[in-house]
């Protein structure tokens, strides 16, 4: 298991979802650096970034910014999933895990890219073409997935041949094995897994056009948070949400549906939950989530708290339906994209007459979702195994002593 994984007792239901919930929050944990150094960069150099804004140059990027701004796509579509990967094969399996689970999310990161060039082959054409990964987003979905299963098969291989290879081959068994395995999943990755988790993102987007389409805006929250939760946040704002409302801005001057998944007021109630409520070793961190959140508009780095509360994603889903109804009832939009989803950007594409409005819905979102996540958490009082178990010092001295331990213990045999 991770550093960072806290671990359930028992077996009821609960339980249940809360090791589920802990080992998704164990694979993000430990890579939020990348994430906040993702959500800085991106605030800064994108063309709507801080720098541009400042200079007013976000018509036409400074040099400077386009340069730096260049590993925007690459921290968020390569290594990030990839890092997940290797934490959730790490977590199974130790380092040899974590290197198979590498290798596996490989493969369903670049499997839409991989099938759109199989289809241009064959047909002379495809329905959707991509020419890069950076054109699809990122699959952390799939790298939750075949991380750990990689790592999975490859700790079940190695139980089996214990004791069974002859001496002086063990480095060579080892090694061809986890190739083979990592290769294998890899393959798996592009035909199976990816596929399957993009096909489930366009099915959301798909479903959330439908409660559009038929004015049903306040219950797309009921997709939508449980959504951004599983990272495919990405995949409904830029695949549904920009395309329909560039076209309704086109005719209105502005668009509602700039505001649904960019809202950064229920990630802020959640991490104010936590904050004050959630379990006391994680408090510490919340305060540098919480500035990268409203002000970066990253918001990613709340997923993990949400990851490790399961139940906190009910708060979303009110905090979020809070703000599209309000929105709804002022008749109120953006006139573009915010991008990223901050209190800033939305102030910056806001008309003038809608800002205040518009910031009371952000604030709103976010003291709905304040409150039910703390009722959810029971105010504090409810702190269980799992959560006193959550102490990251800890839990690296205790796994700086495993392995310690695990220099001096016999191999198993």
């Amino acid at each position: 298991m991770s550093d960072y994984t806290p671990v359930a007792t028992g077996t009821g239901g609960r339980a249940r979802i809360q090791r589920f919930g802990a080992f998704l929050a164990g694979m993000v944990m430990p890579n939020l650096g990348a994430f906040i150094a993702f959500g800085l960069i991106t605030a800064l150099f994108i063309p709507t970034g801080w720098i541009n804004t400042i200079a007013g140059t976000t018509a036409h990027p400074l040099p400077i910014t386009t340069q730096i701004g260049s590993i925007v796509g690459p921290l968020i579509s390569i290594l990030i999933p990839i890092l997940i990967g290797y934490t959730g094969g790490k977590m199974v399996h130790g380092t040899r895990g974590a290197v198979v689970g590498s290798v596996a999310t490989v493969g369903a990161m670049i499997a839409p890219v991989a099938l759109s060039l199989v289809s241009i082959s064959l047909n002379g054409a495809a329905p959707i073409s991509y020419k890069s990964i950076a054109d699809i987003g990122p699959n952390i979905l799939g790298a939750f997935i075949l991380g750990p299963l990689a790592a999975l098969l490859l700790r079940l291989w190695d139980n089996f041949i214990a004791g069974k290879v002859k001496g002086g081959f063990e480095m060579l068994v080892d090694n061809f094995s986890a190739g083979i395995i990592g290769g294998v999943m890899a393959i798996f990755g592009i035909y199976i897994i990816g596929p399957i988790t993009f096909w489930i993102a366009q099915g959301l987007g798909q479903l959330v056009n439908w409660l559009v389409n038929i004015h049903l805006l306040p219950l797309v929250s009921i997709i939508v948070e449980p959504a951004k939760v599983l990272f495919l946040n990405n995949a409904l704002n830029h695949g549904v949400f920009t395309p329909l409302g560039s076209e309704q801005a086109l005719s209105a001057g502005k668009s509602i549906l700039f505001m649904i998944e960019s809202n950064p007021g229920p990630g802020l109630g959640i991490l104010t939950a936590m904050l004050l409520f959630g379990p006391r070793a994680i408090r510490p961190t919340v305060p540098a989530a919480m500035v990268v959140h409203f002000l970066g508009g990253i918001h990613e780095i709340y997923f993990p708290y949400v990851l490790m509360k399961p139940i906190l994603v009910v708060a979303a889903i009110v905090g979020g339906a809070t703000g599209v109804l309000w929105e709804s009832i002022w008749n109120l939009g953006l006139v573009g994209p915010a991008s990223p989803g901050s209190v800033i950007a939305w102030s910056l594409v806001s008309p003038p007459n809608n800002i205040v409005l518009n910031l009371i819905g952000i604030l709103l979102a976010a003291g709905v979702t304040f409150v039910v996540g703390a009722l959810l958490l029971g105010f504090g009082r409810k702190e269980s195994a799992v959560d006193a178990s959550i102490d990251l010092e800890a839990a690296r001295e205790q796994s700086a002593q495993n392995k310690k331990a695990s220099k001096t213990a016999v191999p198993a045999s």
